[in-house]
């Protein structure tokens, strides 16, 4: 397989790709069409603005599909992890990665983060797409399979054995019934003891079958070299085939009634996954498939990351939260209220037909991405963060791009304005605004500020803007632990 590392959100050329799927026009046409079905390929025209954009905009996006010597337009990745597709593997990588021939190792971490925030979900991701265009994901189906075996080994299938005199429990009922007793000072005595014990039952159908399945996603995942990448030992533990269960009718009617006689979650889960290969079992270089892993909407994991590892204190109650003084009179009646529960909602007055007026209060309100009060040199900080997945450049003799639009900065000026009441009554010394985004860098870097002058010129906190080194945040999100919000010097 054709293995392909590409950059999120970067404009290439046809020729471009052509030459990175190292396969005919014809062909690379033909997959970009499919990826372009799939939602992981979007079209721009081809000109110096969009040669300068690091985000792909809804307005940018052109209906055509991909032609042959098309120099028109650009093509774009909104896509983050890894596809297969037509035995090609697809390795894109996040759009703040400077090109490079091949960032396996930050890829590998990525893949990790994505893992984990999918896992809440509870659900393997079966099948892309919606609808009719939709398609199996066997790569989803491997990865859970291989899994799944880690944590929990093979499928396993008890037999209740009788034995004379053995090693388990006595079976009274089955002793007193089937054997005969000796009997002395009227007391009954017996010789031979029925026991049972419950052993595995090694040469079952389905721990056969399932040992060949994991086998077999070893041997390709292997091939497309993807073991590494999402950090998977392989296990070979079987030398059967598929086909030597029989043929797929036999052997899914076979799963169907096992189905019907397992209560066990985990073995339910194991066995519907073990269904679904079967029953859409084609390799990953098969012509007609389409696997992938991955996400088109990681700005939604970079704001899961930055809450989980900022220590986000929004969905806390505001009776539990670290604050300099005790809970202020006007507050103590709203102790179990959430911090994000204090944030005004628009009150829309109506007037009935009568003359009478009446109220109605809309749903909808500001939501901040993460509020942290933090206990800082003897003073209290109430720190409003931002999460925003942009690539700014920001820099001398260079044009501004990636930054993010007016209503991001708008809005972080009004999340201030409506805390204002809470953060004075209860005397916490400075409040902060802060826009995180991230870097390749391995250092935390203070990028500069943003102001609005109207905004600013009412005393509110004018944006801070920290780059904040993925690698480390990352690796703080998948260990569960936080970091010293202290360092990033606001």
């Amino acid at each position: 397989m054709i293995s392909v590392f590409l950059r999120e959100q970067k404009r290439y050329s046809q020729e471009e790709l052509v030459k990175a799927f190292c396969c005919p026009e014809e062909k690379t046409i033909r997959l970009l069409r499919r990826l372009k079905e799939y939602g992981v390929l979007k079209i721009v025209k081809a000109n110096d603005i969009q040669k300068d954009l690091t985000d792909l905009v809804d307005e940018h996006i052109e209906i055509a599909d991909p032609a042959a010597g098309e120099n028109e337009y650009l093509y774009v990745f909104p896509f983050v992890g890894v596809i297969t597709i037509e035995g090609h593997v697809l390795k894109c990588y996040p759009k703040y990665l400077p090109d490079a021939a091949a960032p396996k190792a930050e890829l590998k971490q990525v893949l990790k983060v994505l893992e984990k925030y999918n896992s809440k979900e509870q659900i393997i991701r079966m099948y892309n797409g919606t609808g009719d265009g939709r398609a199996f994901n066997m790569l989803a189906v491997m990865l859970f399979l291989l899994r799944d075996y880690f944590e929990h080994g093979t499928y396993t299938n008890t037999q209740d054995v009788v034995e004379s005199n053995g090693s388990g429990d006595i079976l009274w009922d089955k002793t007193i019934n089937e054997t005969f007793a000796l009997l002395s000072n009227n007391r009954p005595y017996y010789p031979q003891l029925l026991t049972g014990r419950r052993v595995n039952n090694d040469l079952d159908f389905f721990k056969r079958l399932h040992k060949c399945i994991l086998t077999r996603c070893t041997e390709e995942l292997r091939d497309a070299d993807l073991l590494d990448l999402f950090d998977i030992m392989g296990v070979d533990i079987s030398d059967e085939q598929i086909a030597d269960f029989g043929d797929k009718e036999s052997v899914l009617e076979r799963i169907a009634k096992e189905l019907n006689v397992q209560f066990n979650t985990r073995k339910q889960l194991l066995l519907k996954t073990l269904y679904a290969y079967i029953a859409n079992s084609n390799a990953l270089d098969d012509l007609d498939g389409f696997r992938m892993f991955g996400t088109n909407s990681f700005n939604l994991v970079w704001e899961k990351v930055c809450s989980e590892v900022m220590d986000n204190q929004l969905q806390k109650p505001i009776g539990g939260l670290p604050l300099p003084v005790p809970l202020a009179e006007q507050y103590r009646h709203l102790r179990h209220k959430k911090l994000i529960d204090l944030m005004d909602k628009p009150q829309w007055n109506g007037t009935a037909p009568g003359g009478e007026s009446f109220v109605k209060q809309a749903e909808d309100t500001l939501i901040p991405d993460l509020i942290s009060i933090v206990h800082a040199g003897g003073d209290y900080q109430f720190i409003i963060f931002d999460a925003k997945y942009h690539d700014l450049q920001l820099e001398p003799g260079k044009k501004l791009r990636g930054q993010p639009g007016i209503e991001s900065i708008t809005k972080q000026y009004l999340y201030q304005l409506a805390y204002q009441p809470f953060v004075k009554a209860h005397q916490i010394g400075t409040v902060k605004n802060c826009f995180l985004m991230p870097t390749a860098s391995a250092k935390i870097i203070e990028k500069g500020t943003v102001s609005l002058a109207m905004l600013h010129n009412l005393g509110l906190q004018d944006i801070q803007i920290r780059l904040l080194p993925a690698e480390m945040m990352y690796r703080h999100y998948i260990e569960n632990t936080k970091i010293d919000i202290r360092t990033l010097n606001l």
